[in-house]
This record gives structure tokens, sequence and C-alpha cells, in this order.
């Protein structure tokens, strides 16, 4: 096997059948497959915006790991005796994998950055404590957030009483 992909063709048709399939775009020939949830708008609260997916996974990596079982498939059928017949015929299950390898990075990056900013300017914490919080932290992202929640908006609650205490005391 010259590739060894993390999930079965089996868990890759079931997250498939999640998906949105595409028609042919000559713009972006290598897609297969699209997130059938559109991504909520910016103003819509960060809770609301995990629960609909929008900081998942993203669906690039899966349709890479399908152009690797492809390239096993062929690997196989053709054998290691034809290293030519194969580099030819795989030629365009490279170059699609590769592109989707470029969209899945790009993707993962852009949400990783967008969920770090989001997470810091609704607990009103820097984005070095986010990010350490991410590190340590072990569960899924709502998890994280309803975590984050507990911690920082009950301390914010007690600062906003002990305010609203210390003004009345001086009046």
């Amino acid at each position: 096997m010259i590739y060894n992909p993390s999930l079965t063709e089996a868990q890759l048709q079931n997250k498939f059948n999640k998906l949105r399939k595409l028609t042919y775009n000559r713009f972006f020939w290598w897609r297969m497959y699209d997130n059938p949830n559109k991504p909520l708008p910016i103003k819509t609260p960060l809770l609301t915006r995990i629960k609909n997916g929008d900081y998942d996974y993203s669906h690039f990596g899966y349709q890479a790991m399908w152009c690797e079982h492809e390239m096993n498939k062929l690997y196989l059928s053709i054998g290691s005796e034809d290293m030519g017949r194969f580099v030819e015929e795989s030629s365009l299950l490279r170059t699609r994998r590769k592109r989707l390898l470029e969209d899945y990075n790009k993707d993962e990056k852009d949400k990783l950055e967008q969920v770090i900013k989001e997470l810091s300017n609704t607990f009103k914490i820097t984005k070095d404590q986010v990010i350490s919080h991410i590190e340590e932290f072990g569960g899924t992202l709502e998890e994280l957030y309803i975590y984050l929640e507990q911690k920082y908006k009950l301390n914010q609650f007690y600062l906003s009483k002990s305010k609203k205490i210390n003004i009345k005391t001086k009046l």
C-alpha cells in the first residue's frame, strides 16, 4: 500500500452521505462534495455557529482520503512491477489529492484562526489564553465553549456585581 488513510472506505462513505454531491465545475473540478449547511452569519452567536457545524473538520480531508483509497486500489491492480503505468494512471488522482489537501489546509487554518478570535472576543481573554485552553482541553469545540463560559462568564458576572456594589456605596 502506498497510502494509509485514517478512515476506511465505509467510514468515508458514511461521511459523504452527510455532504452534498457537487456537479462538475471546471474551476473546481477536484472537489466532489460540499457542506450542505451554509455557514451562519458572523453576527450569529458563536455557540449557534459551533452547533451548525461551521467549525467542524473540513470535508476536503475526507475527499483526499478517498483519493488515497482509490490510488491504493489502482496500485494493487497494477502491481509494483509497472510503476510507470501506475504513475501515468494515477496522475489525475494525485493532482486531485494535492489540490484537496491544499483546500483542506487553508480551510482548517482559517477555521482555527476564526474560532480563536471568536473565543477571545466572546470571553474577553487573550488569544494566547484561548490557545493554551485549546491545547489542554480534550473534548469537542462545543464542550470547550461551555467550559470557557463557566470559567469566564461567572467571573465577569461577579466582577460586574462587585462594580455595581462599589458604585452604590460611593453614592
